[in-house]
């Protein structure tokens, strides 16, 4: 946490808790999780006030006196006193300035002055402040101040003779220019100056080594690339403080007088590396980088944490530190070109002899032992060493095994673990490890490297806060195609500005087809590229082309493939890969190039490179008509059992399945497209692979693909795959089609099964009601009316709409009057008025031999059919039937009569124009045959109208 940040937190504790403590001092400067905590203190005291509050902090090199809430203070110095004027009249409480003041202040008095208050802070005979403003909130600090640059930290140039670059007037205009997205701001010197360009945190800081007046009044105030620029200017030196976005690249670039700076992704070739190492020859413990051509040690004010940092200038060309690096007592910024140190001690010494920085403090560093160092010598002569970058990759010399050969070389690292841990054990072993881990991971065995990092970070949890462990643990996973667990390795918070893991995590995002990260990510790691081998600059390369064939860029593509094959002394099988992208490249641009490289890399017997080569040349050849649609499913199905296990074998069964479907080779393409569904599920590939599937089955039974098939083969079908069943209405949908098609053809048992499923296992509240009641009219159109009646039963449910309810109310009346229970049956309808009830209420006058009741009820419910010609229906057929039976029976010639004279025209063209010639006749049924008496009274003639009808419904239920 900064200081920043700590004061906040404890000030806000301090508000919360309203209690006044004793100033202690706290610490000055920022600290890492990983770094020993500092001393405890106590947060910034707050003096109560009427308006304006007073709080004050201290550490061991400054005091801190803060005003919260304030804006616009302005400070100036009056003798030994510092006077603070706010805009607006208050009437501080200064008690904590007088009683028991605070280092560096002697009292403190408000004084009101038109219209405003001044505090008038006096000050020690040896005390300097700086005002600043940071988070909103007006503060001053106070500390020693400097007569001279004390003798371990120059002020004075380390350059010497060199010509001034101050111009004569003392002033150095910024220019502003955007280049291809980038950022860039130069500035012309009068002779070649001293530059550190650095990060820290979120602002990137530019400092030269000439007291200059930066004029930035020219610039946007914010871009894409920045937030906000502030100029600031010491006694010795000159600084812009850019606002960036967190990890944003940026860039150095010294020429003669001129530097350019440049933010944003861009192609700028990387600085030289600034090697920092531990000075053995030293004592006590010291740090030296070699920095070529510095210029300056300057210490930097920082307004936003209120510390200084330690900057080190240098002359062009750049030279930079890849990636910050922290230490117990201090940290070394990332930069584009110098030097920079944040310093957690108020005691660090920076001293610049030639091209030698070194840093230390009085008593010494704390840094690794000697014994680390010693271990790793022991290992042999030419023992795989660290690079640069935590990330970078150093095959040919990690793998090297001098002349007594792999065995032995592994042996002698293997070695080297336990005498650097001590005969005790207590040793630190940790750099013996690495060691052995490079070189496994330069020797291509990826496995074991794993083993033996795995093992180092269990004894030695600091590792995992260590940037090269995570970096080297991470690329062989890469190696390993463990690709999920290396991106947790690299997406560790230590990595997370470093370039050459950006790169790492383009390549991953690549391969797992995430291809807009994967672009981001490369752009983000571009200047560590050149610093990769060139054959991993060349896989990047073509990783990165790859992605952008993905989102559509193959031009793109084909400039970095060309910019790969360029590269010296790339193997044939990475060339073989490069060239593929490079046809899927052509592919997309509809360039007859693509097909001859891929038919010709299909022959290259490496399967990984040929069985993607293979299936866009299939594809490539169906597509120009070469071959036909049953010579490209044998290629595809011969293929997918060829290659198996990542996206290529997944793109092939897409393949197979959508060409097997446009085929109608439904149940093919289903039982392919399912074959694979579960295969490395994280992929892209399979993404897409299960939207063709479930694609595929919506149009088989949603949008009547199906339709052609036989009822019962599309039942199979789809009982089959019918965990692919969309949950909701568009899996309601498919059943009613189905239902549909079963109860057409008679198959009411099937058509049951469906609807029973569905409301067992997919349905609740009002939509499983519904589903029941239709399965319940299944039932008693198979004559079952004691299941119709069981699942009425137990889908019981409360508020369900009133014509739901209705339409369970008529089904139970059915299903009881099936049982023989009439009188219920009646109870259930008693208040039911529509036509459906009284065609109940006529069937159960009919088995009750009614007939007087039954007659009058059926010719109601034929109401004024007799009046539209056209032959009658098989449902009003069998009530005209019945009608007339029942006028019959009950002796009423009347009826029979008008019924004669109202229907006598629809005899002939009726389906049973013998029975209703006997009805209407109105014989005694003592004369009539057998035969007759059968064609009249037989129940199934009105069974079979209702059935009829019923059929007429599930129609218009799928339609719907």
């Amino acid at each position: 946490m900064t200081l920043g940040g700590i004061l906040r937190s404890t000030v806000a504790a301090i508000c919360i808790l309203g209690v006044v403590t004793p100033t202690v001092s706290i610490s000055a400067a920022p600290r890492q999780v990983s770094k020993p905590a500092p001393r405890k203190a106590a947060a910034p005291r707050p003096a109560a006030s009427t308006g304006l509050q007073v709080r004050v902090a201290q550490a061991p090199d400054f005091t801190r006196l803060e005003f919260p809430g304030s804006r616009g203070m302005q400070a100036r110095r009056e003798g030994t006193s510092v006077v603070l004027r706010f805009p607006r009249d208050a009437n501080p409480n200064l008690s904590p300035l007088n009683v028991g003041p605070p280092r560096w202040v002697k009292g403190a008095q408000a004084r009101h002055v038109g219209g405003a208050v001044e505090i008038v802070v006096a000050l020690s005979d040896d005390a300097d402040f700086r005002a600043g403003n940071a988070d909103g909130d007006d503060f001053i600090n106070l500390f020693a101040r400097q007569d001279a640059p004390p003798a371990s930290t120059p002020a004075a140039a380390v350059v010497a003779r060199r010509p001034n670059p101050l111009p004569a007037n003392g002033a150095v205009p910024v220019k502003f220019s955007k280049v291809a997205g980038q950022v860039q701001l130069s500035f012309d010197w009068a002779n070649p100056a001293g530059a550190a360009v650095f990060r820290r945190g979120e602002a990137v800081w530019v400092v030269f080594d000439a007291p200059a007046r930066l004029d930035i009044g020219k610039l946007p105030a914010s871009t894409a690339q920045y937030r906000n620029i502030q100029a600031f200017k010491g006694a010795d030196y000159a600084a812009l403080r850019i606002s960036t976005p967190q990890g944003a690249p940026f860039y150095a670039d010294g020429v003669g007088s001129n530097w350019t700076i440049a933010l944003g992704a861009g192609t700028q070739d990387s600085p030289d590396p600034i090697r920092v190492a531990r000075d053995d020859n030293a004592s006590p413990a010291t740090l030296t980088a070699n920095v070529a051509g510095t210029t300056r040690i300057a210490w930097v004010s920082d307004p936003a944490v209120g510390d200084r940092l330690a900057v080190a200038t240098a002359l062009a060309p750049s030279k930079g530190l890849p990636s910050r690096r922290d230490y117990v007592e201090m940290a070394l910024l990332q930069s584009a070109t110098g030097l920079a140190v944040e310093s957690y001690s108020g005691d660090l010494q920076m001293i610049a002899e030639g091209d030698i920085v070194r840093i230390g403090r009085p008593k010494g560093l704390l840094l690794s032992s000697s014994s680390s160092a010693q271990a790793q010598a022991d290992a042999g002569a030419g023992a795989p060493q660290a690079l640069a970058m935590p990330a970078l990759i150093d095959p040919e010399h990690w793998a090297k095994t001098g002349s007594g050969g792999f065995m032995a070389r592994y042996d002698a690292l293997l070695g080297a673990i336990p005498a650097a841990s001590g005969g005790d054990g207590k040793g630190d072993d940790t750099a013996a490890r690495m060691v052995l881990a490079r070189f496994l991971v330069g020797s291509n065995l990826s496995f074991e490297a794993i083993g033996v990092l795995n093992a180092a970070g269990r004894a030695h949890q600091t590792l995992m806060g260590d940037g090269e462990f995570r970096g080297l643990r991470g690329m062989a996973k890469v190696l390993a195609r463990r690709y999920a667990e290396a991106e947790t390795d690299f997406a560790s918070p230590v990595l997370s500005d470093d370039p050459s893991a950006a790169m790492w995590r383009g390549y991953i995002a690549s391969k797992t087809g995430q291809w807009v990260d994967a672009n981001q990510r490369f752009a983000e790691g571009a200047r560590a590229l050149n610093m990769f081998p060139a054959l991993w600059q060349a896989r990047f390369l073509g990783a990165q082309a790859e992605a952008s064939v993905g989102v559509g860029a193959p031009d793109t593509a084909i400039r970095l493939i060309n910019q790969a094959l360029k590269l010296p002394n790339i193997p044939v099988e990475d060339q073989l890969e490069l060239r593929l992208t490079l046809a899927k490249a052509f592919e997309a641009k509809n360039d007859v190039r693509a097909l001859p490289v891929f038919q010709a890399i299909s022959k290259c017997g490496i399967d990984r490179l040929a069985a993607p080569a293979t299936l866009h040349a299939i594809q490539l050849r169906l597509a120009k008509n070469q071959i036909s649609a049953d010579i490209a499913a044998k290629g595809l199905d011969a293929l997918r059992f060829r290659w198996r296990g990542d996206g290529v074998e997944l793109d092939t069964i897409r393949a197979l399945g959508q060409l097997q479907i446009r085929q109608g080779r439904y149940r093919e393409a289903l039982e392919v497209l399912h074959s694979a569904s579960n295969v490395q599920s994280d992929l892209p590939q399979a993404v897409a692979l299960r939207n063709d599937l479930n694609t595929a089955f919506r149009s088989l039974f949603l949008d009547g693909l199906a339709d052609g098939m036989q009822p019962i083969q599309a039942v199979g079908l789809f009982y089959d795959f019918q965990d692919l069943t969309p949950i909701g209405a568009d899996g309601d949908q498919m059943v009613r089609n189905l239902v549909r098609r079963l109860v057409d053809v008679d198959l009411l048992d099937e058509a049951a099964k469906l609807l029973k499923y569905q409301v067992d296992n997919r349905l609740n509240g009002v939509p499983k009601a519904q589903v029941a009641t239709d399965l319940a009219w299944i039932y008693l159109m198979d004559r079952k009316p004691e299941s119709a009646l069981d699942t009425i039963n137990a889908t019981r449910t409360t508020i369900l709409p009133p014509a739901l309810n209705a339409e369970r109310r008529l089904a139970t009346a059915r299903a009881l009057m099936g049982l023989g229970r009439y009188d219920a049956a009646l109870e259930v309808i008693e208040g039911d008025k529509s036509r459906d009830a009284e065609d109940v209420r006529a069937e159960i006058a009919w088995k009750q031999h009614a007939w007087p009741q039954a007659g009058a009820l059926y010719e109601r419910s034929l109401a004024d059919r007799w009046k539209t010609p056209g032959a009658l229906n098989p449902a009003d057929e069998s009530k005209l039937l019945r009608a007339a039976v029942a006028f019959s029976l009950a002796d009423d010639d009347a009826a029979l009569g008008r019924l004669r004279q109202r229907y006598g025209g629809f005899v002939d063209g009726a389906r049973n124009p013998d029975g209703l010639r006997v009805a209407l006749a109105g014989a005694d049924p003592g004369s009539l045959s057998s035969t007759d008496f059968s064609k009249v009274t037989a129940d199934n003639e009105a069974f079979n109208g209702w059935v009829a009808k019923m059929k007429d419904r599930f129609r218009a239920q799928a339609s719907n």
